[in-house]
């Protein structure tokens, strides 16, 4: 019989992701989402008509549907991927993001042990280097002190420590895969990374004029998502459940983020001035098409976060430099300069409708 995953945050980056390799896998996969008024699995859309890909309404705040849907499904496997996941959001919603990102993931526990399935089904908890916050120690292993430095980041440590209570408590196979940053092409387009590579293609192609950021000197140890949800499936393939650390163990900044998206558009740029005066340049041309606005800053910043991926690398044999961090901006900035391209064809194309039918020329 096929292996049945449940992936709650099926809809997101790295849900749709992962959901693509356990079908590859041969997975039966079922996915969570929450009913909304506008359509959002433009991620999943693909996998649809897909007989082994299934989706079930539910909800992390509502632990009745929870537990219905690991009811009916009675996974081998759960990826908790579902979260309110924006650090800086978190700053506005915080009691929002504490009662999905920290007792969401105690609901989810609880549903698999009152469901009678704990000494069956294995569970994924996505955590963050967001524990880290206001760093300890450079780099970030397993071992690292946290000092979560957001509501976000608090909310993340709760459920990074229940799942550790439940495995001890209940001897459940539950672990924690603390991930560094990682991106795509499927990132939310409010991401820093999504913004930058969006930005370059936008300017590239005269549909926008600058790029507002906030800190540019913060430092990240970026990976490509593609990549990570690997790991997340390595984790689970394990005999016994651990946590760890999924990062690249390299470490570059905002700034150097924008400088290689432009470059992958054509522009060259370079930076003058700091703190919230920095100014990125167009080194043709001389304009301004990257500045600071302190709108983006955060009320508390975590600014220098490096992973060391040493445990799995060599206990899951996990590569993490697959895709390197050139190749991950690449691959966002080509995707990106595509989707404005077809954006303009089909604004061109709506624009030739308009002025045909205030012409007459058609129907």
């Amino acid at each position: 019989m096929k292996k049945k995953a449940l992936i709650t945050g099926v809809t997101g980056q790295d849900g749709s992701f992962l959901a693509e390799l356990l079908l590859q896998k041969g997975y039966e996969v079922h996915g969570v989402i929450r009913r909304t008024s506008v359509d959002f699995r433009s991620r999943i859309a693909h996998l649809e008509n897909n007989d082994s890909f299934h989706l079930h309404y539910g909800d992390l705040s509502d632990s009745m549907s929870i537990m219905q849907v690991i009811g009916k499904v009675r996974p081998n496997e759960i990826y908790n991927l579902a979260a309110q996941s924006h650090v800086q959001v978190s700053f506005d919603v915080p009691e929002y993001t504490a009662d999905v990102v920290a007792t969401g993931v105690l609901r989810i526990l609880e549903a698999v042990r009152i469901c009678g399935i704990a000494d069956k089904c294995k569970i994924y908890q996505a955590s963050t280097s967001e524990l880290y916050g206001k760093v300890e120690a450079v780099p970030q292993d397993e071992n690292t002190p946290f000092h979560p430095f957001s509501p976000y980041a608090v909310a993340k440590q709760y459920g990074y420590w229940i799942v550790k209570e439940y495995r001890d408590a209940y001897n459940m196979f539950c672990c924690s895969g603390i991930l560094f940053n990682h991106e795509s092409e499927r990132r939310g387009e409010t991401f820093v990374t999504r913004k930058i590579s969006l930005a370059a293609a936008r300017i590239a192609q005269g549909k926008q004029e600058k790029l507002i950021l906030g800190n540019l000197s913060a430092l990240r140890d970026w990976g490509y998502a593609k990549d990570y949800v690997e790991c997340m499936w390595l984790m689970l393939q394990q005999q016994k459940p651990e946590d760890f650390v999924v990062a690249t163990g390299e470490q570059h900044s905002v700034r150097e983020f924008c400088l290689l998206a432009f470059k992958y558009v054509g522009i060259d740029l370079y930076f003058e001035g700091q703190g919230e005066n920095e100014k990125g340049i167009d080194k043709d041309t001389g304009k301004i098409i990257v500045e600071v606005s302190p709108v983006f800053y955060r009320p508390t910043d975590v600014v220098n976060l490096l992973g060391n991926p040493t445990k799995a690398k060599e206990k899951l044999g996990w590569n993490p430099t697959k895709t390197s961090f050139k190749e991950l901006v690449r691959i966002m900035v080509e995707h990106d300069m595509e989707q404005v391209a077809r954006e303009r064809l089909e604004e061109n194309i709506d624009l030739y409708k308009i002025e045909a039918l205030e012409k007459g020329t058609v129907e």
